[in-house]
């Protein structure tokens, strides 16, 4: 018997001398691009469909082919398609529901394709007719917000979800998609929620549903009224905010392990040897090639909730053992392949990791340590545009941080002391610091750490003033809670406060130091004159090395004769302001992270083989 092929639609025998045959679907979608209405002839016609497995290459393909006057000819079919899809959601059986979402995100990206150069409310007169679109639209967000509440299948809600991405980045910039105007109307809210707050549908899930909340926040943001970012601001459920801190902390997490088997496999391979025998000149050139991509999607989510919800902010701190460092048990197999979307799909052991009891003996962690981390690798290097999407990004949620009370209370709490492996550029006048012995302190002297390191490994021609510019904002910010709440950090400023060695040598950066340097009137009146009382106390004491009393002593001695310079408004600067300032920022970063979503969304990711397996009876 001859072997037959499935290939593009087609059952192709081997024989040479047989027409290949269609498959009974690609038939039925060959009726629907005719312009008779298919159920005429057959009456059970859209009941049979829904049975058949989706062709999505093929009918994504065939809406592509047609001219726009083809396509009009067939837009009473495609729109009793696309209603007989919602109504099939409805159906008993999963697999009717499964083959009609499937057929939805064909529509809907094929008919996208077609009506590139032309506006919204034309994709949806393709789709639905303008008539009949609010109900449409109406059934279709209740159906999905049933399938992502119900307790059913776990991959009905991953195809849900991903339906619900293909409908949001239909088009690179999401406040050009008129179709979202009905999910503002018919709010999903409370479903994504739903996923965040159960820790079986967040492991399943997660990831999906905090892009989707991320991106749906970012509609028509600074032109109407965005329910999505009013219902995010009052979230104060204790189990949803740390489900959405725990989905957040697993995918950093997962970046920064794929940077540090990177780096070490590039420490341990032929090029290290090679280095080490003629140096490390290329070191900086050698350093650029661990590259991982970055996860702006995921870091535009932890944005919008630290900015919007001041609840979040108790969700930084969450202790939870430090990923990666903990055994866990082997997870149960997902029903289906659920790829998040733009990065590389967090391993679930690292899921269930972030959700173990703490140990005593295993070094803690919190989503504020993740973060830092990965915006240590991701700020190394910003010639990159993504890397310096993301690093400018970082620097934005850091400023948010460091001017919230509460985060400052947390940061510099001497009870809250954490060992934080910052990366650290490779150059060629230092060496690398050694990950063992580091010091346990309160966060605020890591969040200073990544803020000086940024600030000392970046003088470089193409000068990246703006990024320069937020690091001394989020130093001043800082130093701004200590002088009012009176808090003194033990703290090494000399990496930071060396422009007076710059000023002193002739340089091109001479000039600069010195009003820098002037500006520091009063620290330099300090030093000048207190060095020589302290200086003079351990000589007419016979003392050679001062204790911090005996200094104190000294300072308080002479303290009423220090002459300083009044300044007016140092710890006072201006608060962050999003639409002022940002806008264009966050406009092109959701149109990027768009792009990346629905690139993603390829034909594998809504393969049915898996989910075809879980409903192989019909009942």
């Amino acid at each position: 018997m001859a072997q037959v092929e499935k290939r593009g639609g087609l059952l192709r025998k081997s024989s040479a001398s047989k027409k290949p045959l269609k498959e009974k679907v690609v038939l039925m979608y060959d009726e629907i691009f005719m312009t008779e209405d298919p159920s005429k002839c057959s009456p059970r016609f859209w009941e049979e469909l829904f049975l058949m497995k989706v062709n999505l290459e093929y009918l994504e393909g065939k809406l592509e082919s047609l001219d726009g006057e083809e396509l009009m000819k067939i837009k009473d079919n495609i729109n009793c398609l696309f209603q007989h899809c919602i109504q099939a959601l409805g159906e008993e059986h999963p697999i009717r529901v499964v083959n009609a979402l499937q057929t939805l995100c064909a529509l809907i990206r094929g008919v996208h394709q077609k009506n590139k150069s032309t506006s919204g409310f034309d994709i949806i007169n393709m789709l639905m007719g303008f008539d009949k679109a609010e109900l449409c639209m109406k059934n279709l967000m209740e159906s999905l917000d049933s399938l992502l509440c119900a307790e059913g299948s776990e991959s009905l809600k991953s195809l849900c979800l991903k339906l619900l991405l293909c409908l949001v980045t239909v088009t690179d910039n999401i406040s050009q998609n008129t179709i979202l105007e009905y999910v503002m109307i018919n709010s999903i809210f409370e479903a994504i929620l739903q996923i965040l707050s159960h820790p079986p549908s967040r492991r399943e899930h997660g990831y999906d549903a905090v892009v989707l909340l991320a991106l749906l926040v970012n509609y028509r943001k600074y032109e109407s009224v965005n329910p999505y970012i009013v219902k995010l601001s009052i979230v104060d459920d204790e189990a949803t905010l740390n489900g959405m801190g725990l989905v957040i902390a697993q995918a950093l997490s997962e970046y920064n392990r794929q940077y540090k088997d990177k780096e070490e496999e590039h420490q341990s391979g032929f090029f290290s040897a090679l280095t080490n025998m003629v140096g490390s000149m290329f070191i900086a050139d050698a350093h650029e090639k661990i590259s991982v991509q970055t996860n702006e999607a995921i870091l535009l989510a932890l944005y919008e909730a630290v900015h919007l919800n001041r609840n979040f902010i108790t969700v930084l701190a969450q202790s939870h053992p430090e990923m990666g460092l903990v055994t866990t048990p082997v997870s149960p197999t997902p029903t289906t392949p659920v790829t998040p979307l733009g990065t590389t799909p967090p391993s679930s052991d690292v899921i269930s990791s972030v959700e173990l009891p703490l140990d005593a003996d295993v070094q803690t962690s919190n989503l504020l340590i993740t973060f830092l981390k990965y915006s240590s690798i991701v700020m190394q290097d910003t010639k990159d545009e993504h890397r310096l999407h993301s690093g400018k990004l970082c620097l934005i949620i850091l400023t948010c941080i460091a001017e919230d009370q509460y985060a400052n209370a947390f940061l510099h709490d001497d009870n809250m002391n954490f060992r934080v492996n910052l990366h650290r550029m490779p150059m060629r006048h230092r060496k690398k610091a050694a990950d063992k012995n580091l010091p346990c302190r309160p966060l605020v002297c890591a969040v200073l750490d990544l803020m000086v390191e940024f600030i000392v490994t970046h003088m470089m021609k193409e000068f990246p003033m703006d990024l320069y510019v937020r690091c001394i904002q989020v130093v001043h910010k800082l130093l701004c809670y200590q002088k009012k709440c009176r808090v003194r950090l033990h703290y090494t400023w000399r990496e930071l406060w060396s422009v007076l060695r710059l000023s002193t040598n002739a340089g091109q950066w001479k000039e600069a130091a010195s009003k820098v340097t002037h500006a520091l009137v009063n620290i330099r009146a300090i030093i000048n004159h207190f060095n020589p009382k302290i200086e003079s106390y351990a000589a007419v004491n016979h003392i050679s090395q001062l204790s911090e009393e005996q200094v104190l002593e000294v300072v308080r001695a002479n303290y009423d004769t220090l002459t300083l310079k009044l300044q007016d408004g140092l710890d006072q600067y201006e608060r962050y302001s999003e639409q002022h300032k940002e806008a264009a920022f966050f406009k092109e970063l959701v149109r990027s992270i768009s792009t990346n979503v629905r690139r993603n969304l390829a034909f594998h990711t809504l393969s049915q083989e898996v989910l075809l397996k879980e409903f192989s009876t019909i009942s």
